[in-house]
């Protein structure tokens, strides 16, 4: 079987904390019609597939971008960021001969021969559905963490996605010092 690197984000889209990649390669007798995207999975899902995934991996690493560098590059610089951090720390050592697939539709600035964007490919490439999943349980992981240190915005229950309590919070104590200073956070508008 043909191996591939599949590399996903999670956390584009929240008001506070870091943006993660993982990078996954897959081995040909991984149960594949397990994986969805992790969007598609409820946490505990997804918690169960996240020890599943890093248990029978060939490979596997995460990468991360802080809320400093969202707001020194933009989000989208920044992702990219992650997603390269968590390439070079695959511990694989035919990952420049391995064909990568990223979800979305920019590649890396890699010198890497086989590198593909493929857009929805957290729902049509396994590769890149477990990365989605790594991404996603190691995110949620750092923002509950992060609401032990910083109490008073809520992060256990939406980790810094743009909600209604959220705001409220953000209304309430402004911003933590995990939060992106770029995003703009209105405390009237509504998730």
């Amino acid at each position: 079987m043909k191996f591939c690197i599949g590399i996903d984000e999670a956390g584009r889209g929240p008001l506070a904390g870091p943006v993660t990649a993982a990078a996954v390669v897959l081995p040909g007798n991984f149960p594949r019609d397990l994986l969805k995207d992790s969007k598609q999975l409820s946490p505990k899902r997804r918690n169960i597939l996240e020890a599943l995934i890093k248990e029978q991996a060939s490979c596997w690493a995460v990468g991360w971008a802080n809320h400093r560098s969202i707001d020194q590059l933009n989000i989208h610089y920044a992702t990219l960021l992650a997603m390269e951090r968590a390439f070079f720390s695959l511990p694989w050592s035919d990952k420049w001969d391995t064909p990568v697939i990223i979800d979305g539709s920019h590649t890396l600035s890699l010198l890497h021969t086989s590198m593909t964007a493929q857009v929805g490919g957290d729902r049509l490439v396994c590769e890149v559905m477990a990365a989605s999943i790594l991404a996603k349980e190691a995110r949620d992981r750092w923002m509950v963490h992060a609401s032990g240190r910083y109490p008073h915005w809520g992060f256990e229950r939406h980790k810094g996605y743009p909600t209604q309590v959220h705001r409220q919070r953000v209304a309430e104590f402004g911003l933590s010092p995990i939060h992106r200073r770029s995003f703009h956070v209105s405390p009237c508008a509504s998730s």
